[in-house]
């Protein structure tokens, strides 16, 4: 499978999540899947890719050409040992990319872009323009208030009770892993997801 991560590109967060991220990309290259992420070195962009790199994996990094051209991606910003780098006009074909090669989609923590690339594959789940699972891995609690906004929104009618089954949360990853290989796709209905 080739599994999409998203998650943050910061190396100033607590190493706790870099050390799990590590982890995890170790984690997807033993299961035999192809890590798709966004490219970058740091942060748990970077963990991931290095845990992937570890043990043999198969990474394919996603990066819009600006990072290159603007020279974002030197000094090690970019990460070297891509199996395969594919390069995008734009932010918005790097997400389009990453979610055509992606058989599934990987949440763990990051700042704005993560949850941006989060909440568009959860809409366009939403709106059956795929039926792939998104799974969130909330390390040390960190989607807790994020998963409280969404309950809030449920409660207050602004988004539909079906909704929240389209995403599934994990604090343990060998669970998530699990049910990331063993998803099956359910019909969505739209007017239940929208409260419609």
């Amino acid at each position: 499978m080739n599994l999409c991560v998203f998650g943050a590109s910061s190396s100033t967060i607590d190493t706790s999540f870099i050390d799990e991220t590590t982890r995890l990309g170790g984690m997807i290259a033993k299961r035999g899947h192809t890590l798709v992420y966004g490219a970058g070195a740091s942060g748990l962009m970077g963990a991931a890719a290095r845990g992937a790199h570890a043990e043999g994996g198969v990474i394919v990094g996603v990066v819009p050409d600006f990072f290159i051209d603007e020279d974002l991606g030197v000094d090690g910003r970019l990460y070297e040992h891509c199996t395969e780098l594919v390069t995008t006009d734009t932010m918005r074909e790097r997400k389009r990319v990453m979610g055509d090669r992606a058989d599934a989609f990987i949440v763990v923590p990051g700042g704005i872009g993560t949850f941006e690339e989060f909440f568009e594959v959860f809409t366009l789940k939403q709106l059956q323009r795929h039926n792939k699972a998104i799974a969130v891995l909330n390390l040390n609690g960190y989607y807790d208030a994020m998963l409280r906004m969404l309950d809030e929104a449920e409660q207050l009618r602004f988004v539909g009770k079906a909704c929240r089954g389209l995403i599934e949360v994990f604090t343990d990853m060998d669970e998530m892993l699990d049910y990331v290989e063993n998803y099956v796709p359910e019909r969505v209905d739209i007017f239940k997801t929208k409260n419609i």
